[in-house]
């Protein structure tokens, strides 16, 4: 081959690494961010990404970009491995043309979406955009929705995971927003339909970027954002362990490593973390501290709706998605963030075949005149949908208090759980002893000269006649009653039972969740 062709190629690919130039790279790691290629580096096995796209340049030649390259046309997309497993990913490059994205900057993400589809592997993708290139009028915005309709096509098939880390603005948001799992950096990023001038403008309210778009808005407030980042290699260091726990596709299982032999025995630390008194709070974290392998849980959604807690773990080598009520926030009550929050987890971990284990002490819904205006019923409804539509395995262990309605949404037996345990502990009736006394024996309260005596004696029968676990147990409502000691191992046991379950639901479309 003649030298002058090589030396050609080396030329072009030598300003295609270089991405918006030097000052430019610089000026992003003073602020100490990584460049596109850099963040894929950090994510990716090493010397395993192969880049496609490298000499696309951009489609626009009016508009005062006539003469002016955009390498790459600001986006850098392949195909690399996380730990052994293939990926396809894309990684907007701010230092060329903003990121903008235009049509051959959509075709090349357009491209990777369609190959990780076709392939059944997961897709990652890194924004940070300006947004729209203005030059491409309408084009860009076709190939914003050739990207979210690949979002949709995608969603069930392989998982999705987007890194914000850095501006996200407009209909740009929507791609994040249709995919499984979000990052977002905590500083430097920003994601927003409408910015603070805009909404001035439009409404007269004053607002800041960090009450609307910030990482700490997204996360805690909307709920947009799963985890939070410090920077941009702790976020791809959380793209790597959540794909540790996820399967490649809709057809795979999850990454199990189950061990040789499963751990049955009792575990008298963990009956010591629950109180004598059935008044005082539980700590569900450190409950499931306990429960699963070294006390690690990949915790989703955080900052948002503490009153349940959701994430992924292993027990004994074997994956699941752990959905806990948490007493110590709200009483562990249900209301509309803690449904949506656990309806969606409930969906995703049916959708890549992740067994669940629910961990239920709950004394209601949340009362309250903003969540009823607010459509708590539809939000609740969501919660007993996820979990009747799901077929992957169910675990169930009801720990204290678990109240009509809320009761049901925590994955019941009546709602095809697999296997549900109570500890003796466990109170399961319509409502809590005190409340049922009070409507079943108004009167003779009313009438009884110590009142007080009378009511906690009907307490105690309440409980024992009607909340007992046993009575439960009775109906055929409750797999067993166990002490808190042996629920490592007896949950350990069921997983590996039902890891060859299959069930079928009736042949329809889809059905129709109340959204």
């Amino acid at each position: 081959m003649k030298q002058e062709l090589l030396e050609e190629l080396q030329s072009r690919r030598e300003r295609a690494l270089a991405g918006g130039g030097q000052d430019r790279i610089q000026k992003h790691h003073a602020k100490g961010l990584l460049t596109a290629r850099e963040r894929l580096q950090v994510l990716l096995d090493s010397e395993t990404f192969q880049e496609w796209g490298m000499h696309v340049d951009h489609a626009c030649h009016d508009f005062g970009m006539e003469g002016k390259s955009l390498p790459g046309d600001g986006v850098v997309t392949g195909i690399g491995r996380v730990d052994g497993r293939v990926v396809a990913c894309a990684s907007q490059d701010f230092t060329v043309g903003g990121g903008a994205l235009g049509q051959r900057h959509s075709k090349k993400i357009c491209d990777v979406m369609d190959y990780a589809l076709d392939c059944g592997v997961p897709l990652v993708t890194i924004n940070d955009s300006g947004g729209a290139r203005i030059q491409e009028g309408v084009e860009s915005l076709s190939g914003y929705g050739q990207v979210f309709y690949r979002n949709v096509m995608l969603s069930g098939c392989v998982p999705q995971i987007g890194v914000i880390a850095g501006s996200c603005a407009g209909g740009a948001a929507y791609s994040p927003a249709l995919m499984d799992f979000l990052i977002m950096t905590r500083e430097h990023a920003s994601m927003f339909i409408c910015g603070p001038q805009v909404i001035k403008a439009a409404t007269g309210v004053s607002t800041t970027m960090d009450e609307i778009g910030s990482a700490a808005a997204n996360a805690a407030v909307s709920g947009n954002v799963h985890f939070v980042a410090e920077n941009d290699t702790d976020a791809m260091a959380l793209v790597r362990q959540l794909l540790s726990y996820l399967p490649a596709n809709n057809v795979g299982n999850p990454p199990h490593a189950p061990a040789a032999d499963i751990d049955l025995e009792p575990d008298p630390e963990l009956s010591a973390l629950v109180p004598d008194d059935p008044k005082a709070a539980l700590d569900m974290r450190q409950i499931i501290g306990r429960l699963v392998d070294g006390g690690q849980m990949l915790e989703v959604q955080r900052d948002f709706a503490g009153n349940l807690l959701v994430g992924f773990a292993r027990i004994d080598g074997v994956v699941v998605g752990i959905v806990a009520n948490q007493p110590l926030v709200k009483a562990g009550t249900l209301d509309i963030d803690a449904s949506d929050k656990g309806a969606r987890f409930v969906r995703f971990c049916n959708a890549f075949n992740i067994p669940l284990v629910t961990l239920v002490d709950v004394p209601g819904f949340l009362p309250g005149v903003q969540q009823e205006r607010g459509g708590i019923i539809r939000h609740g409804a969501k919660m007993l949908f996820a979990y009747a539509s799901a077929t992957v395995p169910k675990i169930t262990v009801i720990t204290r208090k678990a109240y009509g309605g809320s009761y049901l949404a925590m994955c019941s037996r009546d709602l095809r759980a697999d296997v549900v345990l109570a500890w003796p502990t466990a109170e399961i009736a319509v409502m809590g002893a005190e409340g049922a006394v009070d409507v079943l024996y108004r009167q003779e309260l009313s009438a009884a000269e110590d009142s007080q005596a009378l009511r906690q004696q009907l307490v105690r029968e309440y409980q024992e006649k009607f909340a007992s676990p046993y009575m439960a147990a009775r109906h055929g409502l409750i797999t067993d009653v166990i002490p808190p000691d042996r629920t490592r191992g007896i949950v350990s046991l069921a997983l590996r039972n039902l890891l060859t379950k299959s069930e079928s639901r009736p042949a329809k479309k889809h059905g129709l969740i109340p959204l």
